[in-house]
């Protein structure tokens, strides 16, 4: 048990009780300060990480977490204190869902699962009973106020008496005096960072607690501490609005008001304090009809309304930013103006002096040897001021004021203006004196002690709707919020203090948590900006997109009316300005530093404008690609068509306005629109990893500006996903016939064209070069998909079939030698299509749907080629020259291997592939897709299969290779593709073999033919013939692959 945290608390007792520090005893520990804080701090805080660790994490769930890593750490686990850990982690049965049922001696029996010493205990509730350990009071010397100066220290004698529940239980008087020291005029608390407890609901299963609180929770004193609230809220906001008024906070008031100005802030902050506690929803439970009843009588008798609270925190909080400044800065130039002040008046009592000697000619003075010796003697006398002795020097000021009062009056100096005006300018800087030796630092201390918001640092949230309201209505707003922002962060002193003091290297860690979440924080009210930004921007994308038309370089004057369009200018011209005042707003702001984390707003500015951009434009990709495939036309052109003016809204828009809010639209709209389609490809190809890349590990997602996700609408994940499955779905080789001389898809049936190449050249327009290439990329991963399940397929409808084995066996040996002419071919080639016929349907699909994503993946790659090539030319060309040279250096290193090749940490040859694909500089037929092992009989399976799907083709003079019956559909490039793929995937010596096969079969073919006299070249041979010449003509082979074939047709052609 040593370990945890009670056992630290243990460990360090018992070291004090057997004296391991010298003359030290739990006493006198708690009899000095910080001593007595530190061991209060200890038993609260642990207190505060059980209740926080229950509430946060349930139960069932810690115990499921500890068991994995007991699991995961077995090694590690054994020789840790696992035993000791579950014993104090294991489920409560407390549920922090609404509505659940508190569990019965909670959590007083969860707080006694390691022991700790009862007598520490006692006395560490007997300091938080008695003392007030922080010395809060002087900060609040009004009576009224001292709830709210003890509110820490209540919080901790709330959390430390669970340690001893018999208080809680039985003990009517001290409970008694508990209340009505700590809670006579308050029940909601905040126990730690905003964590709020209601006292009324808490303390309802203990006896002496729920009677002792009787009396603050009786209707009548729920009446009057509203009413009271209530009533102080309204003067006080009248005094800081007084307060604010431009020009009203000068040095010299500020100085003569400390003391009036320091209420007034308590004021403020007591009366907020007791309004937002007493008056939040999370402190109230719903089911219970005696909190409703209570929560109904505050929100009645205080007269709440939410936006005049919000209204007048706002404006506390830029009064005592204010004042927090000026106070720093006096306190900066404190001792360079008490000089200054000295010097002045110094000089003035000598220029006094020099006056009266007759020396310097003064209207009507005569010489007058006494006070000129005086006032000599008095300048001496402010020299010799000190202002390290601060209490002698005010004395002595006081004393010297007093003197040029009476020299005034008893020398009847009156007479002369001139010597009444210096000696006023004397007194005056002597003032000055004294209000400048009293600028203390107890001030800044004091108006921080007053300003704590960390009672909120939950309950802020309930404000975020009025704050961006106000933003939304008036953007100057924000220069205020950042008072309450920065009011907010102080909130960060109350957990990072004693981690500070101990030096503890979690200081960054925690530092950075809360200065993280109170910068998301902010990201989230000021977010409002860009949303009304787009809000307007919108409205401009519809005015530009379909209200005014474009100015053409050549104009006749009486159309120039017309063109004018003065109406939709102006609107466009309105809903610019409106947008440039947001963003006037915003950078109003000022760089600010939040915890540790500096904000800057035109930072925050760029990042809201492209949260904003993201998740409009992510929302506009799922909506506009949602297709129903039972449509007739496919929806995939208008629908493409329909997104693509979207778009170029969006872009000619973001063009517009980037001026008028001064950011790079064009960069941030090129960054965001690539982010949002790879994120999106990215998640689509998750379909297909074993291993998922989660949003965390996603190199696109940010926490913050976030890619949304949407519910998916069918089997495919993301936009992406429907676009690529639509587009197969309506080139499907069933279904079409793809003319490859015409790149264009026509129906088999009707013979109507389905799609063509501007298919991709719509894909450009509306998703950019990052969507085709996504695209691209998405297709990759399906082709890999299609080969590992035609492996499979392979596996089992062949090599685990007897019969099908023993078929190819016998063609096998039949065809041996493949140079030879197979005797008698027509009849053994026949007779194994036909016993093999049960395993084509499958094997045939599987080539097709290869062999169509192939044809999408060319038609991609020239899209984008063409593309590259005319909008960045010199890109174009640079890339295809340093892959010839990559190639070339590459074949050289291989005839000499002297010669360099890059290692394998270099990481050229991988990014360049990435920049060869998006701009379409490759060969998508030439890419090795999955790695394969030897498979047997794999060449002549290729080959019946081909022959096998030769009688349904037919050769046309002008279209190639074209399917006989729409009734039994075969599409003749895909076919050719998928084969020359899957070869593609194997040993250069199967696709040697399959061809010498196809060899083969067209020479026996022909030899039969010619020795039984027919005159006509079968339908196959052509067939094979053609695959031939398709085969060639894809892979850029050499032609003489076929030559020998050449020869023997010669007589036939």
């Amino acid at each position: 048990m040593n370990n945890l945290p009670g056992g630290f608390i243990s460990r360090y007792l018992d070291d004090l009780n057997e004296g391991v520090y010298i003359q030290q005893t739990l006493e006198t520990v708690l009899l000095n300060e910080d001593g007595k804080q530190l061991l209060c701090e200890a038993l609260y805080l642990y207190g505060v990480m059980l209740l926080v660790i229950d509430q946060k994490i349930e139960g069932e769930v810690r115990e499921r977490m500890l068991v994995s890593y007991y699991r995961y750490s077995a090694a590690r686990s054994a020789d840790s204190n696992m035993d000791d850990i579950c014993k104090l982690l294991r489920s409560t049965g407390y549920s922090s869902q609404p509505g659940a049922k508190r569990p019965p001696n909670y959590p007083e029996s969860y707080f006694r699962r390691v022991p700790i010493n009862e007598a520490f205990i006692s006395m560490v509730i007997g300091r938080l009973r008695s003392d007030d350990i922080y010395n809060q009071v002087s900060a609040y010397p009004l009576p009224e106020h001292r709830s709210t100066a003890l509110a820490t220290q209540a919080a901790m004698l709330y959390v430390t008496l669970y340690f001893e529940p018999a208080i809680l239980h039985t003990h009517q008087a001290k409970m008694r005096e508990i209340v009505d020291k700590y809670f006579p005029d308050n029940w909601v608390i905040s126990i730690y960072m905003g964590i709020t407890v209601n006292l009324a609901d808490a303390w309802d299963p203990y006896k002496a607690a729920k009677t002792a609180l009787n009396n603050t929770l009786d209707l009548s004193n729920v009446r009057e501490q509203s009413s009271r609230y209530a009533t102080v809220s309204e003067r006080v906001h009248t005094q800081v609005q007084q307060f604010l008024k431009e020009g009203y906070l000068r040095e010299e008031m500020v100085l003569d008001n400390i003391p009036r100005l320091l209420n007034c802030l308590r004021d403020c902050n007591v009366a907020i304090r007791w309004l937002m506690l007493h008056t939040a929803d999370s402190a109230y439970d719903p089911n219970n009809k005696r909190l409703r009843q209570i929560k109904d009588q505050i929100l009645t008798d205080s007269r709440y309304n939410p936006k005049i609270l919000f209204q007048l925190l706002l404006d506390t909080a830029q009064f005592e930013f204010i004042l927090k400044e000026m106070f720093k800065q006096m306190l900066s130039e404190k001792q360079a103006k008490w000089e200054h002040y000295k010097k002045e008046g110094s000089e003035r009592m000598t220029e006094l002096a020099d006056v009266f000697s007759g020396v310097k000619p003064l209207t009507r003075v005569e010489k007058n040897e006494n006070l000129q010796a005086w006032f000599r003697e008095i300048s001496k006398q402010i020299l010799s001021l000190n202002y390290d002795d601060s209490t002698a020097a005010g004395r002595k000021t006081v004393q010297l004021i007093q003197a040029l009062e009476e020299v005034q009056e008893f020398h009847q100096l009156e007479s002369n203006l001139q010597v009444c005006q210096f000696l006023a300018d004397t007194r005056k800087f002597l003032h000055q004196m004294i209000r400048t030796i009293n600028i203390k630092e107890e001030v800044l201390i004091t108006m921080q002690i007053v300003g704590d918001l960390s009672f909120a640092w939950q309950l802020i949230d309930s404000f975020t709707s009025i704050m961006q309201e106000s933003i939304r209505v008036s953007p100057s707003m924000v220069t205020k919020l950042r008072a309450t922002f920065l009011k907010l962060a102080s909130a960060l002193d109350l957990p990072l203090l004693r981690i500070n003091q101990a030096n503890s290297p979690d200081l960054l860690s925690v530092s950075q948590y809360y200065s993280g979440e109170l910068v998301s924080y902010v990201r989230k009210v000021l977010q409002i900006i860009p949303e009304s930004m787009f809000t307007s921007l919108l409205k401009i994308i519809k005015l530009q997109t379909h209200d005014i038309i474009e100015v053409p370089t050549r104009l006749d004057k009486d159309k120039l009316r017309d063109y004018a369009q003065l109406g939709p200018r102006y609107e466009v011209a309105k809903l610019t300005h409106a947008i440039s005042i947001f963003t006037e707003g915003i950078l109003m702001m000022k760089t600010t530093l939040v915890g540790i984390i500096k904000v800057d707003p035109k930072q925050l500015l760029e990042d809201g404008i492209r949260k904003e951009l993201v998740k409009r434009v992510a929302f506009a990709l799922h909506k506009g690609l949602i297709f129903n495939p039972r449509a007739k036309p496919s929806e995939l052109m208008p629908k493409l068509k329909e997104l693509g003016a979207t778009m170029d809204g969006f872009h000619r828009s973001f063009e517009y306005i980037q001026d008028y809010v001064n950011i790079y639209g064009l960069k941030i709209w090129q960054e965001e629109v690539s982010r949002i389609i790879n994120y999106n490809v990215e998640q689509e190809c998750n379909n297909f990893l074993r291993t998922k890349i989660q949003d965390w590990q996603s190199m696109y997602q940010s926490t913050h500006i976030p890619i949304p996700k949407f519910t998916p609408v069918d089997e495919s994940v993301t936009f992406i996903g429907r676009l690529c499955r639509e587009i197969l779905r309506i080139t499907d080789p069933k279904m079409t016939c793809h003319i490859d001389q015409l790149n264009t898809w026509y129906d088999m049936k009707t013979h109507q064209e389905v799609t063509s190449s501007r298919l991709f050249s719509e894909i450009q327009t509306t998703l950019g070069t990052f969507g085709l290439n996504g695209l691209d990329r998405l297709l990759c991963f399906m082709i890999v998909k299609e080969l590992q399940n035609f492996l499979s397929m392979f596996q089992k409808i062949i090599l685990r079939d007897r019969t099908v084995q023993d078929t190819l066996k016998t063609l096998m040996n039949a065809v041996s030698p493949l140079k030879s002419i197979v005797a008698n071919s027509n009849k053994i080639y026949l007779s194994a299509i036909a016993k093999t016929q049960k395993i084509w349907t499958a094997y045939l699909e599987a080539i097709m749907k290869v062999g169509q994503m192939q044809i999408l993946r060319q038609q991609i790659a020239n899209e984008l080629n063409y593309s590259c090539r005319f909008d960045s030319k010199h890109l174009a060309a640079a890339l295809e020259n340093l892959n010839k040279a990559l190639l070339a250096d590459i074949e050289a290193h291989y005839q000499d291997p002297s010669l360099p090749y890059p290692k394998e940490d270099n990481t050229l040859l991988y990014e360049i592939t990435a920049y060869l694909e998006a701009a379409g500089i490759h060969n998508p037929l030439n890419k090795i897709y999955i790695t394969t092992k030897r498979l047997p009989y794999f060449p002549v399976v290729n080959f019946l299969f081909l022959i096998a799907q030769l009688p349904k083709l037919q050769y046309n003079k002008n279209l190639g290779m074209v399917c006989r019956k729409p009734a039994d559909p075969v599409d003749w490039p895909p076919l050719v593709l998928g084969l020359l793929t899957l070869l593609k995937q194997f040993h250069s010596r199967y696709t040697e073999q399959f061809l010498a096969l196809i060899g083969q079969f067209i020479r026996s073919t022909v030899e039969q033919c010619t020795s039984q006299k027919i005159p006509e070249m079968p339908a196959d041979v052509v067939g094979a013939l053609l695959f031939l010449e398709d085969y060639v003509r894809y892979t850029k082979l050499p032609r003489r692959v076929s030559s020998r074939q050449r020869t023997i047709l010669k007589p036939f052609l």
